[in-house]
């Protein structure tokens, strides 16, 4: 546990316990909206039904708190482990990825069964006194489960919107909001010069954040505002899905080879072009920031700008001096350790590193991002194709 940083956020077990209910909480008033049928759909691998993120984070809580430390747990039911088990190698076999939407059994109604065992467990276990090093893993559990939070919104997102109905999830979403056209995009200049990267402080962190280090910069501009939907559309307007010049070489391939032509998402219907929101199919917005799309995409539009994006370094120096939290923003940096990093041992050392290699980063958080559950030094990171998450492009140059 050598990664993780004291804690100042929580200063007795009522604190611990409830924010542990209003986390919980806030995961199955996400699913409040579906269907029983909704909660078992796996259109593409990467999206998962959302009764497996459900029975998932209850998992995590049962395997790396109640079975490791509270003496008199009664695990509800040992099958579990095969089939929530995420990616943990540590923790033994497990469905695989693309086979969780075939999983008819245990039933929804079963999962929230398994779901209200473990709280009740988790309740009488965190009024006793606990070590700090089970704070610090039920911290991170917290945190886990705000990831999932997000996770399954986008999925849900996904599972309804390639529904050919394009069935709402609510009456009305943050997509919904009318916005004034954005002020002109204007640019911030930012000195070449040695500047410290990472977190610092005593709250917590993920291990990918750490350790904070030192970084040279060049002189660079970052622009203030996210490229909007009608920015982007005269990217599309001028054939830039068509022209190679402005992709790299697998960016090229990718749009070729599944037929992209606009965001994800998007749908040109009687001569105007509509996305599917979490309302139901509406026009495009056009002063919304674009959402929806790759580092392919992403990239290729600041090449068409004659720009670039910016590396994630220079991001977190200028972030203090623009609104941030719309969209996720691809970077131009490959998602790798930061000097001295080094993996906690166990099953919580999987957590991160294991997944440093053929993804970009992306800074900042989203509209589906939980409260309180990003910041400046938050990495998140995803392969370059990928399109499901609430995806934004901010140029630099």
């Amino acid at each position: 546990m050598n990664n993780l940083l004291p804690l100042n956020a929580t200063k007795n077990k009522m604190d611990l316990l409830n924010r542990y209910r209003e986390i919980r909480k806030y995961s199955e008033d996400i699913c409040k909206p579906l269907k029983t049928e909704d909660y078992v759909v796996q259109p593409v691998v990467d999206v998962s039904p959302p009764k497996w993120h459900i029975g998932h984070v209850t998992w995590f809580f049962e395997t790396f708190i109640l079975k490791a430390f509270a003496s008199d747990y009664v695990e509800f039911n040992s099958a579990y482990n095969y089939v929530f088990n995420s990616y943990y190698e540590t923790e033994g076999a497990r469905v695989i990825r693309t086979n969780r939407g075939n999983l008819s059994r245990p039933s929804v109604e079963d999962i929230y069964a398994y779901r209200k065992h473990v709280d009740e467990a988790m309740a009488y276990f965190l009024k006793q006194e606990i070590p700090k090093v089970v704070e610090e893993i039920l911290i991170i559990g917290f945190n886990h489960e705000q990831q999932h939070q997000e996770l399954l919104l986008t999925d849900i997102k996904y599972i309804l919107g390639n529904n050919p109905l394009f069935p709402p999830y609510k009456s009305t979403s943050d997509e919904q909001r009318r916005i004034e056209p954005a002020p002109e995009n204007n640019f911030i200049s930012i000195e070449k010069g040695v500047y410290e990267i990472g977190f610092d402080g005593d709250d917590f962190c993920f291990d990918n954040e750490l350790k904070r280090h030192p970084a040279y910069l060049v002189d660079f501009m970052i622009s203030t505002q996210l490229v909007t939907n009608r920015e982007f559309l005269e990217f599309m307007n001028s054939d830039g899905y068509k022209d190679f010049n402005h992709w790299h070489s697998d960016g090229w391939s990718w749009v070729k080879t599944n037929q992209i032509n606009s965001p994800l998402y998007w749908y040109f219907i009687e001569g105007k072009w509509y996305n599917y929101t979490f309302a139901g199919l509406l026009p495009v917005d056009m002063n919304q920031p674009v959402c929806h799309i790759s580092f392919y995409e992403a990239a290729a539009y600041a090449s068409w700008k004659g720009m670039r994006l910016p590396t994630e370094f220079e991001w977190e120096i200028a972030a203090r001096q623009f609104d941030w939290g719309r969209r996720w923003e691809w970077t131009d940096s490959a998602y790798l350790p930061y000097p001295g990093f080094s993996k906690a041992p166990g099953a919580i050392g999987e957590y991160n590193g294991k997944f440093m290699v053929n993804q970009m980063v992306l800074r900042g958080a989203s509209d589906v991002t939980s409260p309180n559950h990003s910041r400046i030094t938050y990495r998140n990171f995803f392969q370059p194709d990928l399109r499901w998450q609430y995806t934004g492009i901010r140029l630099a140059q």
